[in-house]
């Protein structure tokens, strides 16, 4: 029985956190062959004519975003169709759906940016017309496709891009719970959940990483060097007019996770395990690690972190996708808080950082909307899962493309 347990223990890890998408598409939907496959350099793309196009006439280029491995754009085109018809609508007025796909998803930001910028480039040479990009990404391919363009305006090259746009991106940072981060390695074996949360990518996006090594979170080197690459190429483009929308709401409301209480305990598999609410304050316990092959315990600590779990953002299912992990591995597990916010709304419209406490709750409705880094946005009139494609968010967006 031991062995089975420590076979049980050992399995957890095999998932990962967060994906593009936070929802499968609906069933029986599959989404339709590409009229082009580009192979570009660190991964690929899917080019979908508009109705009555034979060709590229107005291209609309939207980039992947963060996971582990390479990206399935037909997972993608369905997961952005299947539920309200996005893609479908695009199509149906005349526009070229572009879909950028990465070799490597957790690569950094500024690698997968080239595979970007050369999907741009190539829709301008086998554009047919004169009509302007709009270009943009869900969750973190929105940071990819806004450093690229912005990089190319730094290198004085004509990215012939309109409109930029990003659906619930972490422009000011993302977050997944300490506590959370600091599981992945307590796995006593490599696992897919950790390289996900010690990966480039994770560590440039997230607002605070837990580091392995030292046990300390904090902001990662990686995310410190990403922001300044970013300053240097001017923080955003200049050029097109920019576009914004969070899954989460604009009002100051986040979710009902109370700050301090228990959001999941386990048992069997790792028994006496316990995950916490963030809460403010020094020392603050997020999680208690426990395990038994081989046998060790670590308290998972934070110090001046404001209520990021009830947030309003965009919702991800994190503690609810380790429980299921748990569960399969034959843990008894109590789950009362299954979501977090990942994206906070003030993230999302890059309109506050989310160090302060106040900042993180700002209703965003109030707050002069010059305040924002884009030209304009929206914030979901409820909480949503974090790149949830809702009929408001997707008309208001489709709305605001130029004609």
């Amino acid at each position: 029985m031991s062995e089975q347990n420590e076979q049980a223990e050992r399995g957890v890890g095999e998932f990962t956190l967060t994906g593009p998408l936070s929802a499968a598409p609906r069933a029986g939907y599959t989404a339709p062959e590409p009229d082009e496959k580009w192979d570009l350099p660190g991964g690929f793309a899917h080019v979908y004519y508009g109705s009555g196009h034979r060709g590229l006439v107005r291209p609309v280029l939207m980039a992947d975003g963060f996971n582990l491995g390479r990206s399935d754009l037909d997972w993608l085109y369905a997961g952005l169709d299947g539920g309200h018809p996005f893609l479908t609508e695009l199509r149906r007025r005349g526009r070229d759906v572009i879909l950028i796909g990465f070799e490597e998803r957790t690569a950094s930001i500024l690698d997968n940016a080239q595979t970007a910028t050369a999907a741009i480039m190539r829709a301008i040479a086998e554009r047919l017309g004169g009509t302007r990009l709009t270009v943009g990404g869900f969750s973190m391919g929105g940071l990819i496709t806004r450093y690229a363009l912005a990089r190319l305006e730094t290198q004085r090259m004509d990215h012939q891009t309109g409109v930029y746009f990003s659906y619930d991106t972490p422009h000011r940072g993302a977050y997944i719970p300490v506590g959370l981060q600091a599981f992945s390695h307590f796995i006593p074996v490599p696992n897919d959940f950790a390289r996900q949360m010690d990966s480039p990518a994770a560590r440039q996006m997230l607002w605070r990483h837990y580091d392995p090594k030292s046990g300390e979170s904090g902001v990662a080197p990686e995310r410190t060097q990403f922001l300044q690459e970013l300053s240097r190429v001017g923080d955003w483009p200049r050029i097109p007019r920019l576009l914004a929308v969070a899954n989460g709401r604009g009002d100051g409301t986040g979710i009902a996770v109370p700050p301090g209480e228990t959001v999941l305990k386990a048992d069997k598999v790792y028994p006496g395990t316990a995950f916490y609410a963030q809460a403010q304050g020094r020392n603050v316990t997020v999680a208690e690690l426990k395990r038994r092959f081989p046998a060790a315990e670590k308290t998972i600590t934070t110090s001046d972190f404001p209520e990021l779990d009830g947030a309003p953002g965009g919702t991800l299912r994190s503690y609810g996708i380790l429980a299921d992990a748990l569960k399969k591995a034959g843990a008894q597990v109590d789950l009362r808080h299954p979501e977090i916010s990942f994206v906070p709304t003030v993230s999302a419209v890059s309109i506050r950082d989310l160090d302060q406490q106040k900042d993180l709750y700002a209703a965003v409705e109030d707050l002069p909307p010059n305040e924002s880094d884009v030209d304009d946005y929206l914030c979901s009139s409820e909480t949503t899962a974090h790149t949830a494609v809702t009929g408001e968010l997707a008309s208001w967006l489709l709305d605001r493309l130029p004609d």
